[in-house]
């Protein structure tokens, strides 16, 4: 895997600092990871969900 394909790593390694997570839930047949980020006061949900077809993640960013 690349680091591209590691998104809470990448994260992670620009400073934000992981302060919630959300167990694995049913989303459309597969699993959804949530996690809740913070750097400096700014806060960040992340969702990752592992594709269905083909490899890799599909990544969801919000800023809250």
């Amino acid at each position: 895997m690349s680091v591209s394909e590691k998104p809470l790593s990448t994260l992670v390694a620009q400073g934000w600092e992981v302060i919630g997570f959300a167990g694995s839930t049913p989303h459309q047949g597969s699993t959804v990871d949530t996690f809740l980020l913070r750097r400096m006061k700014v806060h960040k949900l992340l969702r990752v969900r592992r594709k269905v077809f083909g490899g890799g993640y599909a990544v969801t960013e919000q800023e809250i």
